[in-house]
């Protein structure tokens, strides 16, 4: 019951004490009958003349001696001979007292049983402390000393640490409880970030991931989430360096998201929910802090988005009539996932009065052909976000997702004479090759159905895509992991 490199304890019984414990007051005199009869020592954690009169008396203020031996309850009596710890009895009970140390007649004036008090060295407040102090941490990230008047969130913001708003300092004793959100090691090279292409450890996203305010069991998703945005399909070089406003959208699948608590339901894309706000925050800081990409820099954006902030929300999968959009990616159901999808802010779309699943349908592939412009086919994927009011329609008429797929990018084939660049009288348009031929608004696998939204109204969203294939994106789906 000690921790790896713990300092040895000298031979014979061992107590661990503090006087702010009645317990431990209550057997102060035990501990000098039992100094007055064989060997003891005693490590008292906040008062070093606690107990008085003892010869054998350390003062373990620092917590050193407790927290290295795992002491989580004081009194706390240890046998040790020349291996070492060999048992050890916690709190006071005369009679495990007696037989423990083989004498008789301890504390017979006081009560012969009291339970003990909570050792200072696992006290919540000072637990993250003692382990970023004691543990020998393998952080290796540079230290950066902040003046002792220096508010230390400006001096984020003056370094060009953050994103614009307020961030958490990323201490030591942060960091490390935020490792414990993962069994991955802080060294393992998760990614090479773009644009500086800055090899990423799990240690330095879990920084950022501090930084932006999420809990430890976020982690994983941030982990999967930074994983998916750095593979060369998505092109996340691309994404930061065009003059468009798209940034990486993260659709959450799996237990994982009931479990960490995000929001699937009612202001899925909105403020007040914080692992979907942090956890889009803390990769976006990753991508400026480890691999460089600044607005105004690399990141040339002429309008930008929210999206750039954070976007990041889970699909509603308890009610839904659809598989997980991460089945779309061979994942079964059930599966914890991350999809990474190059878009931009969400564009909503009001239907109150469809409700058959054909009028629906045709309102959401109208919508749809407004992506980046009316007369730009194939070239912008997107997601249809559907809420349970919508989704509702299409269930009774048992129209699977990839019908609803199928039936829009039916009604959003057009002739090609009527994109063609000067066509209606709008310069914009495809090339003229395109003339004859009848042309799809998306390539095959480029519209995702996503179920997500309130309970109530008659409304879905699009989030329009950036440009596809190889000049562009590809979405990317990743398994998160422990």
């Amino acid at each position: 019951m000690t921790r790896l490199g713990a300092p040895p304890l000298p031979e014979g019984f061992v107590a661990f004490v503090k006087r702010d414990c009645p317990t431990c007051e209550l057997v102060e005199g035990v501990l000098a009958d039992i100094a007055d009869r064989t060997n003891i020592t005693v490590y008292t954690q906040d008062d070093p003349n606690f107990p008085s009169g003892l010869n054998n008396l350390v003062d373990d203020n620092d917590l050193f001696f407790s927290w290295h031996h795992e002491i989580e309850t004081v009194p706390t009596l240890l046998r040790v001979t020349s291996v070492g710890e060999t048992s050890r009895v916690v709190g006071w009970d005369r009679a495990i007292w007696e037989e423990f140390t083989g004498l008789q007649n301890l504390g017979s004036d006081i009560a012969s049983f009291r339970p003990g008090c909570g050792s200072l060295s696992v006290d919540p407040n000072l637990a993250g402390y003692l382990e970023a102090k004691f543990s020998g941490s393998s952080l290796i990230g540079r230290r950066i000393e902040f003046a002792a008047l220096e508010d230390s969130h400006e001096a984020m913001f003056n370094r060009g640490w953050t994103d614009g708003l307020p961030v958490i300092a990323p201490t030591e004793e942060r960091v490390l409880a935020m490792l414990a959100g993962t069994k991955r090691l802080p060294s393992e090279v998760i990614a090479s970030v773009p644009p500086d292409l800055a090899a990423c450890t799990v240690e330095k996203i879990a920084i950022n991931a501090v930084m932006a305010g999420c809990k430890p069991e976020y982690l994983p998703i941030v982990l999967a989430a930074v994983e998916a945005i750095c593979n060369e399909t998505f092109n996340m070089h691309g994404l930061l360096a065009t003059t468009m406003p798209h940034a990486p959208v993260l659709v959450v699948n799996g237990p994982i998201a009931e479990q960490i608590g995000m929001n699937s339901g009612g202001n899925a894309f909105g403020q007040g929910n914080r692992a979907n706000s942090t956890i889009g925050r803390a990769v976006q800081l990753v991508v400026r802090n480890v691999g460089g990409g600044r607005p105004g820099e690399v990141d040339r954006a002429a309008l930008g988005s929210p999206a750039k902030v954070g976007f990041c929300f889970a699909e509603r999968e308890a009610d839904s009539p659809w598989e997980p959009i991460s089945t779309m990616y061979g994942f079964p159901k059930g599966t914890n996932t991350v999809l990474a999808f190059p878009g931009e802010s969400p564009h909503n779309i009001t239907d109150q009065i469809s409700r058959d699943p054909e009028s629906l349908a045709r309102t959401f592939a109208v919508n749809l052909l407004g992506i980046q412009h009316t007369k730009l086919v194939l070239g912008f994927d997107a997601i249809l976000a559907v809420t349970p009011d919508h989704s509702r329609i299409f269930a009774e008429a048992d129209w699977s997702r990839q019908r609803l797929t199928d039936r829009i990018v039916e009604l959003t084939i057009r002739p090609g004479k009527d994109l063609v660049r000067g066509a209606n009288g709008i310069a914009e348009g495809v090339s003229a090759d395109f003339q004859e031929l009848e042309l799809p608004k998306f390539r095959q696998g480029g519209l995702h159905i996503v179920h997500c939204g309130g309970g109530a109204g008659l409304f879905s969203a699009i989030i329009g895509g950036w440009v596809n294939g190889d000049m562009g994106s590809t979405p990317v789906c990743v398994e998160i992991t422990p």
